[in-house]
């Protein structure tokens, strides 16, 4: 059995919304390796008290520490320090038996006047975690944990996709009926704070939201991201992790991140 640990940048919301995209990651893994990769989690992270003092049960969520906010502010690390941790976190996520698919949807491409962002990107990502498995073995299934919040919107999603999923056909105007059959129980709310592989999960969604943001829209980062911090790092950071993708979740990205609508 797989565990998929999901956390999200940006919001759900549309039409009204405060984030023009809305990235969506899904981090799992195999659960004979979990012990293993939770296990160099927490050495990672001992490390990094040791050498920044920065403490082992503090949450790492990515874009605040970053943008130095509270409460990273108090651990008075300078811009070089933030920037190194990220790159050693990213190294950290190219080490693990894990693998990772990043769902991208573009609210500016949406034409429609209903259109639920949260549903759209869940079911694009539990399609793709079924198909990968299916390719390792089909017998194979997996559970998703989620930080709350959205759980409830979550259960809705994905007990519609177990009964009835149709699936736009690439060689067809037709779409085509595919239920997903190797999801096992309703999503599992755990805090960010007490899980390494949720914060793991932050960290990629949003350097893919800041690769979305100029990639996609040419929008500049936020004004507070370290000058240095620019679209050419996040694309080296990327590249860090590039084995732990699933490439094939999407041929039109090098990153295999599914944006969406095209």
């Amino acid at each position: 059995m797989y565990i998929a640990y999901y956390d999200e940048t940006g919001d759900d919301g549309y039409p009204a919304y405060s984030s023009p995209i809305f990235v969506l990651t899904a981090v799992y893994t195999h659960y004979l390796d979990w012990k293993q990769a939770y296990k160099h989690i927490q050495d990672f992270r001992r490390q990094l008290k040791a050498d920044f003092n920065f403490p082992v049960k503090t949450e790492l969520h990515t874009k605040y520490f970053l943008l130095n906010k509270k409460p990273y502010r108090a651990f008075n690390l300078s811009e070089y320090d933030r920037i190194l941790i990220t790159d050693l976190y990213c190294k950290l996520v190219a080490e693990l038996d894990i693998k990772i698919i990043n769902i991208l949807i573009n609210k500016k491409k949406v034409t429609v006047p209903k259109y639920s962002v949260l549903d759209k990107a869940l079911t694009y990502s539990v399609q793709r975690i079924e198909n990968d498995l299916k390719k390792i073995d089909p017998s194979k299934r997996f559970l998703i944990i989620t930080d709350p919040g959205r759980e409830g919107k979550m259960r809705k999603t994905t007990r519609k996709i177990q009964r009835i999923n149709f699936i736009p056909s690439k060689f067809n105007p037709e779409s085509y009926r595919q239920e997903i059959k190797s999801l096992i129980e309703d999503p599992l709310p755990k805090e960010s704070r007490e899980s390494y592989f949720i914060q793991l999960a932050d960290l990629v969604s949003y350097l893919v939201y800041l690769y979305g943001i100029k990639e996609i829209l040419g929008k500049d980062f936020p004004s507070r991201m370290p000058a240095s911090f620019d679209i050419v790092k996040v694309k080296n950071l990327l590249d860090t992790m590039k084995d732990s993708f699933n490439l094939q979740a999407s041929g039109d990205n090098e990153y295999g991140i599914v944006v969406s609508p095209k």
